[in-house]
């Protein structure tokens, strides 16, 4: 069935038989849909598979689910979008996607799994050796396995293996909606506070038939905007860090500072929480704090332009971005990433122009690239440019009104999507109600589900050393990928 995105809608009018459900779906991503959520929910006895696949050009979602009681046919030989999805159902139902080409552990969250002990793939032959590193790392980050076939330095084949800290998040919000399930929302990936607790509030309201006031919906924005900066200056400032070009790193770090510190002048905290609530925000602003913001962003903005500027004019920091960890826009689409990575491959995807919602009627942002290291920082500097833009337009023309609305009880036996563009990519979450009105399932999938694979493909064919330069590019996230 044909469903808008942040809207409910009832599961059992995409309910289909298993054959049609298989050439059903077949057929939509065929025709260009692409998955932006597939799971299996337990039911009476047996399971349910649902998937959502959205239409990017048309805007618009579809959703179809089937009853399951044992295996069932594996799309991902020919939609590899799907590849991680089909191991996850497996891996959470028992259901077996015939077909697959490998039922590899996603989370490590069976009876008997022990974190990092699975099959491997090698390529055999001579002088080829295999460099493993991680999971523990020489830094403050979680935990992932990251294992190189090697030809000298050139490298064949990376496989990531991750799934280390599973919390098992998904199921906290069973018997939801509450308080703990937003706080769950806003924590799951820290560095995307604001667009997972919007994404968590989306669907809330859409089970609800809550319209969220324009002025709340233009600070939800500025908060997500505000967050898009600061990721994306710091990225800029790491990248130009992993090619040992100090300029660009020290100031983006101070600076990525200063656009924290702006949301924190918001809502009393650096990534955005505590903003978001279900029916609008918790948090207005007044001409004096509006003033101080417009300042502080005019100031920031500068400079970092003036930092990131120095990138494209050096002739060093160019020679080490172009045409490394090139991803091409038929991998990009066929793997299905989202996000700076996506379009920096020429994949014209984009939650805020694809499905526009308040604020971001008549958004516009017009990407595209070769898909390479150079690609996917030139993206970012595009897109600090396209918020500060945003930001600045909201501020100086915040609409009147309130800034909540109250939000009642949720539609009992329904399902909703929200879709959110955070500055990974797009965020969806489906939220699932039983018939009092309350989550039975929950479904989360941030975009770095979409996107580490992508890392794994832009490091074929180039040399190890290149490894920190394109993870950096990607930038991906552990705990948003394990939950």
């Amino acid at each position: 069935m044909k469903i808008e995105h942040q809207a409910a809608f009832s599961l059992g009018a995409s309910d289909l038989e298993p054959g049609l459900f298989f050439e059903t779906a077949a057929s939509r991503l065929a025709a260009g849909g692409r998955a932006v959520s597939y799971f299996a929910v337990p039911e009476a006895g047996a399971w349910r598979l649902v998937m959502a696949v959205a239409f990017d050009r048309e805007g618009r979602l579809e959703a179809y689910s089937t009853r399951a009681e044992g295996p069932f046919r594996a799309l991902t030989p020919a939609f590899p979008q799907l590849h991680l999805f089909e191991r996850e159902i497996y891996e959470q139902s028992g259901l077996k996607p015939e077909g697959h080409p490998w039922l590899k552990p996603v989370r490590f969250n069976t009876a008997g799994a022990v974190p990092g002990v699975a099959d491997y793939f090698a390529v055999h032959g001579s002088q080829v050796h295999e460099v493993a590193v991680g999971p523990v790392h020489a830094g403050v980050i979680e935990p992932g396995h990251f294992r190189f076939q090697c030809h000298g330095e050139k490298v064949f084949h990376l496989e990531i293996m991750l799934g280390y800290q599973h919390r098992g998040l998904e199921k906290r919000f069973i018997g939801g909606p509450g308080a703990r399930c937003l706080r769950y929302a806003e924590t799951l990936a820290g560095d995307t506070s604001a667009g997972h607790a919007w994404a968590y509030c989306g669907a809330v309201e859409a089970l609800a038939g809550v319209n969220v006031p324009p002025r709340a919906q233009a600070l939800r924005g500025l908060l997500l905007e505000l967050e898009r900066l600061a990721n994306h200056t710091g990225d800029l400032g790491a990248l130009a860090g992993d090619v040992a070009y100090l300029p660009t790193s020290s100031f983006c770090g101070r600076l990525r500072g200063d656009l924290l510190n702006m949301t924190a002048l918001v809502c009393g905290n650096r990534f955005g929480r505590n903003m978001f609530k279900p029916g609008g925000v918790s948090f207005d602003l007044d001409p004096a704090l509006i003033k101080e913001l417009k300042l502080r962003l005019e100031a920031a903005y500068r400079d970092v332009q003036n930092a990131v500027s120095l990138l494209w004019e050096t002739a060093s920091v160019r020679d080490r971005f172009e045409g490394t960890g090139v991803v091409p826009k038929e991998a990009a689409e066929g793997l299905g990433l989202v996000g700076p990575a996506a379009r920096a491959s020429g994949v014209g995807l984009d939650t805020r122009r694809n499905f526009p919602s308040e604020p971001y009627q008549g958004f516009t942002l017009g990407v595209s690239g070769s898909g390479d290291v150079y690609s996917r920082a030139y993206v970012r500097w595009l897109e600090i440019q396209k918020s500060a833009e945003l930001v600045t337009g909201w501020l100086d023309a915040l609409p009147e009104g309130p800034s909540e609305t109250e939000c009642g009880a949720l539609k009992p036996e329904s399902a909703a999507v929200s879709l959110v563009e955070g500055w990974r990519g797009q965020i969806c979450h489906v939220a699932l109600t039983d018939a009092s009105g309350v989550f039975r399932h929950y479904k989360i999938t941030d975009p770095s589900f979409h996107n580490w694979q992508g890392l794994a493909l832009a490091l074929r064919n180039g040399e190890i050393s290149d490894f920190p330069l394109c993870n950096k590019s990607f930038n991906l996230s552990y705990c948003g990928r394990d939950l």
